[in-house]
């Protein structure tokens, strides 16, 4: 589908979204939230699987796992992170510094490896190493928080400005495509970066009143490519298209 038919059938997403009553909207989530943990841990853990997602989250336990205890911890972290999630945004309040170390500390505790740790690493702190992957990603350590400040400071303004213009849904797109762009590019942890700014990009979403995007693991490669793109070039749209898809894909809005 072209660039300019993915975003009609995304503003249409977005219109529909807003047309719903809160109890429906509620209703959606709560199917929304175990696919898109599911999909979040799995980018970065292929352990995971919706069916022990799915499970963790109803019964707060995984009958019959032989798997990595980590993988457990990741996916209770998960489950976590989402009703944290929901907090942060019916908080109304901007994303601060210590909402994001929050963040990391509660999708990692108790995942970090013992090589991290011997290294003074620790969940929700920024890292003490200079951790980077492909195409040399990531800030080194003494540079790291002044980078985020300048980028929530950067969210908050454009949050606050956002509105409800005819733009409204183009702008909350921009916004959280960028904050999840930019917290990648920074990699201010030691580990957990994808999870922490995929759920940074979804409070963004919600807190502007759109619906929230699971990023599916089977698009994985789209997904670092789009990534790879802003790193490289500082272009925002290829990411901005591919959230678009992912959006769509999640809530079956259209066939992509």
């Amino acid at each position: 589908m072209e660039n300019s038919l993915i975003a009609e059938a995304y503003g249409r997403l977005c219109a529909s979204w807003g047309s719903l009553k809160e109890d429906e909207r509620d209703l959606r989530l709560e199917r929304f939230k175990v696919v898109y943990s599911y999909n979040s841990g799995s980018l970065e853990n292929p352990e995971i699987t919706y069916h022990d997602t799915a499970e963790v989250f109803d019964k707060n336990s995984i009958s019959n796992f032989s798997g990595d205890v980590r993988t457990i911890y990741e996916i209770t972290n998960l489950k976590h992170a989402w009703s944290w999630l929901m907090d942060a945004v019916c908080s109304n309040s901007p994303f601060t510094l210590a909402m994001l170390l929050d963040a990391h500390r509660v999708l990692t505790a108790e995942t970090y490896d013992e090589d991290r740790w011997a290294k003074g690493e620790r969940p929700g702190t920024f890292k003490r190493g200079d951790y980077r992957v492909a195409d040399n990603v990531g800030l080194p350590p003494e540079e790291v928080e002044p980078a985020v400040r300048e980028l929530l400071e950067e969210m908050a303004e454009a949050m606050k400005a956002h509105g409800t213009s005819a733009n409204a849904s183009k702008n909350a797109l921009t916004i959280a495509a960028y904050a999840h762009a930019r917290l990648v590019d920074i990699h201010p942890f030691a580990d957990g970066n994808g999870r922490v700014a995929r759920l940074f990009m979804n409070y963004v979403f919600m807190a502007l009143k759109r619906p929230p995007c699971s990023i599916s693991v089977d698009d994985r490669m789209a997904y670092f490519g789009a990534l790879n793109a802003f790193h490289v070039t500082r272009d925002l749209a290829p990411f901005k298209t591919f959230l678009q898809v992912q959006a769509l894909k999640t809530w079956n809005d259209e066939v992509v």
